[in-house]
């Protein structure tokens, strides 16, 4: 997977070269993130945050194809909302707050783009795929480890222990968009991406004997491991930087 990203990487550092009769785009982009997890079995609700990314891509003279890399700040992860639990105490059911749990990842992918005229304009509709590589560069399970260490019916949850947490990941970008350009060197762009991880972000072995405080017991917190998977809905601003040989 490394050596796939480093090919990529040299792949559009190369693009921008070999191509450079066209050019190169740069830009930033961000927008609206959809989080998904299943926590072995459990189902979660969605977690909505954001990402933003800045970007490179290769430009050839008729804009049909491009190499790219890009390096993003993505809030990823998941929700429990809306769910009823019972409450052993007094026999009731009660519904707890929404709880979020976020995975603040830095993404840097290399990947290309195929690019198709809209009509007889200069706008561009486009599909994409990107390999991806993550760094987790923080959490907010620590709001949590009191809550779980008091009820131990919510074990469930992650648990903020870096050694279940994995600094390192990797997956795909998938997806397309629209450019269109507001003069020659200007212009804006929108896509949507399906962004699924092939390593998990967390990975939890079963925890034998932990002492229940209302019981006294001792109970197991059950394996648990966890994918990231999103989708990004993104706005961007790109500029281009033509390149041209006089003879």
């Amino acid at each position: 997977m490394k050596r796939g990203i480093l090919f990529l990487l040299v792949l559009a550092a190369a693009g921008v070269q070999a191509q450079s009769y066209g050019g190169f785009a740069f830009g930033v982009k961000g927008g609206p993130t959809i989080g998904l997890q299943q926590w072995e079995g459990f189902e979660q609700d969605p977690l909505f945050k954001y990402h933003g990314i800045v970007f490179i891509e290769s430009i050839t003279e008729a804009n049909e194809f491009g190499v790219f890399a890009q390096l993003g700040y993505h809030q990823k992860g998941s929700a429990i909302r809306n769910r009823n639990f019972f409450n052993n105490l007094n026999n009731q059911f009660f519904r707890p707050p929404a709880r979020e749990f976020i995975f603040e990842n830095l993404s840097l992918t290399g990947g290309a783009k195929q690019k198709f005229s809209l009509g007889t304009g200069d706008s561009k509709a486009y599909y994409a795929l990107g390999i991806r590589l993550d760094y987790t560069i923080g959490t907010n399970l620590d709001q949590y480890t009191r809550f779980i260490e008091a009820n131990p019916a919510f074990a469930i949850y992650p648990i903020d222990d870096t050694q279940f947490i994995r600094e390192i990941n990797y997956g795909l970008t998938l997806g397309g968009g629209i450019e269109i350009p507001f003069s020659e060197m200007v212009g804006t762009m929108i896509e949507f991406t399906v962004n699924p991880d092939f390593s998990y972000q967390y990975e939890q072995p079963e925890i034998p004997n932990v002492r229940d405080p209302y019981t006294g017991n001792t109970v197991s917190i059950p394996q648990r491991r966890i994918r990231n998977l999103t989708f990004e809905l993104t706005v961007g601003f790109r500029f281009l930087r033509k390149v041209e040989y006089i003879d």
